[in-house]
């Protein structure tokens, strides 16, 4: 019962500091993993090694992977990339489903951009659509929030899910997969609340000029240059997940061995990497300079490292303090399994605002009771990452920077914030739920 209480002071600790104190989550993260190291009776030479061999075993892990995503993103961003995306969509889709094309354009720029930076790059046009087909501000803004959202906290290689794939020790193969499964189901639900939601409140989009957005994209580039970057990596991640799946046909031979290279993630990435550098129309090579879209990247990825790593470290103290195993008595006796990830996820997730520092947290924590959870198998990893990222979206409000960002770019009122966004966010991260609870189920079923 005192591990147990120490180890919840840890995270209230976590709260505060983030929150309420406003401390970077990575120095956060460290003070407390020290503090915490010291309460439990550790060793300073055994809690100099676990930060250690935790920061370094996770950054090592993931750190290319992770500045391989940002560069991606980037060169999809600064290209106009986005706006290519959305306007397939909206061609797709027509005028009379403007939610679900905003929604799925939402969805899979978020995969390689940032949920704020998405939501802010694709505003005017979501804008200008509306505007022109009458429709409220309020349902367009919302699936694009949720589409955003549903890949940004579920689907890597966006930073948060990957960096929980890192720490839990999951496939990425399995995570992709099963993400996009949970994180569609989630879609499929959020949009129609959108579009409900939108013919409840009418809010006026800005006079935007269509053809300001329509001039903006002279020099886009083509659709299928945006797209290779961020299919290709997913593609050959989640086929050597199945080629390595027990009782798939093959198992040798020169097709396996180029797969199951060119399927690992850092390898997968960087030739993600190389099809994005040809994004752009023009060639310029400044943009592959340390001042340029590559050194943007860069420098942009250092707070996700840090934080990430930082998270590694915490776990790698968690685990030396034996809790878990003071705790998986009880842990047994409860039948939590993949709700308690999500649980601790949300509780985090809703206290201090940030969907990355509530994912890499709560990985570090639920990673040393995955035995006592009886969820260490492959598959199982997976669906505990994915249940990570379902409960890092509840629930999105004042104390979260996307939730400004989507009221604000939206002439939202703060009541309507919390009506419209909040009750999307929470809708999502229970629908996701759900879906992995059936998931797991049919495996069971199956096995």
């Amino acid at each position: 019962m005192l591990s147990f209480l120490l180890l919840f002071i840890a995270i209230v600790f976590i709260i505060l500091l983030t929150s309420r104190f406003q401390w970077h989550p990575f120095i956060a993260l460290l003070i407390v993993s020290l503090g915490y190291g010291f309460a439990v009776g550790l060793s300073t030479e055994e809690l100099i090694q676990s930060l250690q061999d935790g920061f370094g075993t996770t950054l090592g892990s993931i750190g290319m992977i992770i500045v391989a995503g940002l560069i991606i993103g980037t060169f999809v961003e600064e290209s106009g990339g986005a706006h290519v995306i959305a306007n397939f969509f909206v061609k797709i889709f027509g005028a009379k489903r403007i939610h679900w094309a905003i929604g799925c354009m939402g969805y899979l720029i978020s995969i390689p951009v940032f949920a704020d930076s998405g939501f802010v790059i694709l505003t005017p046009l979501n804008k200008a659509l509306t505007k022109k087909l009458g429709v409220s501000l309020a349902g367009t803004a919302i699936a694009l929030g949720i589409g955003l959202t549903a890949a940004h906290t579920m689907v890597p290689p966006t930073p948060g899910p990957l960096a929980a794939a890192a720490i839990i020790g999951a496939d990425l193969g399995w995570v992709i997969f099963i993400g996009l499964i949970t994180s569609g189901v989630g879609l499929l639900v959020g949009i129609p609340f959108a579009k409900r939601m939108g013919n409840k409140i009418y809010i006026e989009p800005d006079s935007l000029s269509e053809s300001d957005v329509i001039q903006s994209q002279e020099e886009l580039p083509i659709l299928t240059r945006t797209l290779l970057p961020i299919l290709i990596p997913l593609a050959l991640i989640v086929s050597k997940a199945i080629i390595q799946f027990p009782g798939f046909p093959m198992s040798k031979g020169p097709i396996i061995a180029v797969i199951d290279f060119v399927g690992h993630p850092i390898i997968a990435l960087l030739i993600g990497v190389f099809f994005a550098i040809r994004i752009p129309k023009k060639r310029d090579s400044n943009r592959l300079s340390e001042k340029g879209w590559v050194g943007k990247a860069i420098k942009g990825s250092a707070t996700i490292l840090l934080i990430t790593a930082a998270g590694g470290a915490f776990g790698k103290v968690i685990q030396a303090s034996g809790v878990h195993l003071s705790l998986e008595p009880l842990l047994k006796t409860l039948p939590l399994g993949i709700a308690l990830p999500f649980l601790i996820a949300a509780l985090i997730k809703t206290a201090q605002g940030s969907s990355t520092v509530a994912i890499v947290t709560t990985a570090s924590i639920v990673f040393p009771m995955l035995t006592a959870l009886e969820l260490t198998s492959t598959i199982d990893k997976a669906l505990v990452v994915v249940a990570i990222g379902a409960g890092a979206t509840v629930i999105s409000h004042a104390n979260d920077s996307f939730f400004w960002v989507v009221t604000q770019f939206s002439n939202m009122t703060v009541p309507q914030g919390y009506r419209l966004h909040s009750m999307a966010t929470l809708l999502l991260g229970l629908t996701a739920l759900a879906t992995l609870f059936i998931i797991k189920a049919g495996i069971s079923l199956l096995a």
